[in-house]
């Protein structure tokens, strides 16, 4: 499959929590995408990610795809969330976990 927002769609459907993000959750390549991953930690989700630095097609379809120009991008039970500064307000307010739990997202293992 080579349509990078079919396979995007894949990604963003098959999975109950996606971070889209510059790096590795061991490794993150920006400050963002490392505060992003702090946050799905602390919350204690299972979640799934993808780095956009290893492919080009995804780093340009999900900025398309979501009609949102930066990354990292959250996706919660396919639905798009936001990116670190959005993830970092509904953290603060308790909507993100609020969130997850309405969702009935799958806790890390």
């Amino acid at each position: 499959m080579s349509d990078p927002n079919a396979r995007i769609a894949e990604i963003v459907n098959g999975n109950d929590v996606v971070l889209f993000m510059k790096g590795t959750p061991l490794f993150p390549q920006c400050g963002f995408s490392s505060k992003a991953i702090a946050i799905l930690d602390h919350l204690g989700v299972g979640y799934e990610t993808v780095d956009v630095l290893q492919d080009m097609e995804i780093r340009q379809g999900i900025k398309a795809y979501s009609d949102w120009p930066t990354i990292p991008q959250l996706y919660v039970k396919g639905e798009f969330i936001g990116g670190s500064d959005i993830m970092m307000e509904m953290f603060e307010a308790g909507e993100l976990e609020e969130l997850m739990n309405e969702a009935d997202v799958q806790r890390a293992a």
